[in-house]
């Protein structure tokens, strides 16, 4: 099947002469697309989009569909400012008949005054693989979407959507992926149709829990189909009058949910991360220097990366957890790196990849990534030696100890300013991000909670 990422017409289309440049109405027209989502997410990672007829798909392809960027969410703007501009990345054309007849996603870069908008998280993402390109290296990235499916109940609180999924260890349970098979392989053959290489679908350690993975490809295509998947899953889902949640951890006792990031670096067809020959500085995982100082590069500035990597309050009730019903939480507490060993927040599973395994399932995939490549980056461009890999289950006395709130990660950030300028190069835009999480820690601790009821209303 071709990949929708390079969408072909066919020769019926209505091309009125060769040379004619493809349009985005040409391509949706091709595809018998009557409806286009315009789409982008804020630094939450909220999607964004305007539903718009095949009939203006020229007026969006040439910058006129205009939405107020500060009613858009998290954007860098205030009531004032002018219009954010979806600006339609043809690449990125991704029909989904299978939600909609008829419709499809197309991803756009937001601009203010023709130029492309510093604090929309997909023109972070590209100005950072631009910086890479500028150094002769392309990233490519495999990610690993986790989720939940629940339903809620009259009390406002969640149940497991499949209430015979009940056990405290369901990994890989053959049972529940069955009971769940109409769901599953809705999503998988979503993904298959648009070309993304769907690979696996399985029960994860929590009740409740699923993980559906399909092919790495370049950062920003993983990016664009990461929001894409969630953005499926959610209504796919919903269809089957289900709740698809990427909340870090809805449930006290069970495992959370990652968003894990395989990272290689490539010089056109060259694998960067291998070693020449057998030799890797005596550490034995078969990765180059270049690889071993780009991991570097992560664990230096692992504690301002969680801002990106795990940016909600929810977040930290993932990693803060000490054990779950399972008897693992699989998330990382310190900076560390090993080999083939999920405990480490770098995994190395061969000398291909590294695994980022310290996101969680809130993680705006395009933050996420770009901070990620920034900090491997400084470590390349220092020459960062991370040492020796940890041993299984092991970590470096001095390995940095990963942000124990969202508040401590936001310090971290502030405190740190290879990741504080990362976004777009400007460190005001990082700044901006910081205070914003900051206010999103002050909202959430503000609240009375029902524990503080209970601890402190008698306790005098």
């Amino acid at each position: 099947m071709t990949s929708l990422a390079t969408p072909e017409v066919p020769t019926e289309a209505p091309v009125a002469e060769s040379s004619r440049r493809i349009s985005l109405a040409d391509i949706a027209r091709a595809h018998d697309v009557r409806f286009l989502l315009a789409t982008f997410v804020d630094m939450t990672g909220k999607p964004c989009a305007k539903l718009v007829p095949v009939e203006a798909a020229d007026e969006l392809e040439h910058g006129a569909m205009g939405f107020a960027g500060y009613a858009a969410g998290l954007m860098g703007q205030k009531p004032q400012d002018p219009d954010l501009i979806a600006v339609p990345d043809l690449a990125s054309f991704t029909p989904v008949p299978f939600i909609k007849e008829g419709l499809a996603i197309i991803h756009c870069d937001p601009h203010v005054d023709g130029q492309p908008w510093p604090y929309a998280p997909r023109v972070v993402l590209k100005n950072t693989l631009s910086r890479l390109a500028e150094k002769g290296m392309q990233a490519k990235v495999g990610a690993e979407v986790e989720y939940f499916l629940v339903t809620k109940n009259d009390d406002g609180t969640l149940s497991t959507a499949d209430s015979k999924d009940d056990s405290p260890r369901p990994c890989y349970d053959a049972r529940g992926v069955t009971r769940m098979y109409d769901h599953l392989t809705s999503i998988s053959d979503a993904m298959n149709s648009l070309g993304w290489g769907n690979y696996a679908n399985d029960h994860e350690d929590a009740a409740g829990q699923f993980e559906q993975n399909f092919n790495y490809a370049d950062a920003l295509t993983t990016a664009d189909r990461v929001v894409s998947l969630r953005y499926i899953l959610n209504i796919l889902a919903g269809q089957r009058g289900m709740t698809a949640t990427f909340m870090p951890k809805p449930f006290t006792d069970r495992t959370g949910t990652g968003l894990h990031f395989h990272l290689s670096l490539w010089s056109g067809a060259e694998a960067l991360f291998p070693a020449e020959g057998a030799d890797d500085g005596g550490r034995g995982l078969g990765l180059s220097g270049l690889a071993y100082s780009f991991i570097a590069g992560i664990l230096d500035h692992a504690p301002a990366l969680q801002a990106f990597l795990a940016p909600t309050v929810n977040s930290y009730k993932r990693s803060g957890a000490t054990t779950s019903s399972s008897g693992a939480t699989w998330s990382p507490r310190k900076a560390s790196f090993g080999g083939n060993d999920r405990t480490h927040m770098i995994r190395v599973p061969d000398n291909k990849r590294i695994e980022l395994r310290s996101g969680d399932g809130s993680a705006n995939p395009y933050l996420a990534i770009a901070t990620a490549i920034a900090a491997g980056l400084d470590g390349v461009e220092k020459s960062l030696d991370p040492g020796q890999p940890s041993g299984p289950g092991e970590s470096k006395p001095n390995a940095h100890l990963l942000p124990a709130t969202l508040l401590h990660a936001v310090e971290a950030l502030r405190k740190d300013p290879v990741i504080l300028a990362s976004l777009s190069g400007d460190p005001a835009i990082g700044s901006y991000y910081a205070d914003a999480k900051e206010e999103e820690f002050l909202s959430w601790h503000n609240q009375v909670s029902d524990w503080e009821i209970r601890t402190y209303l008698t306790s005098i």
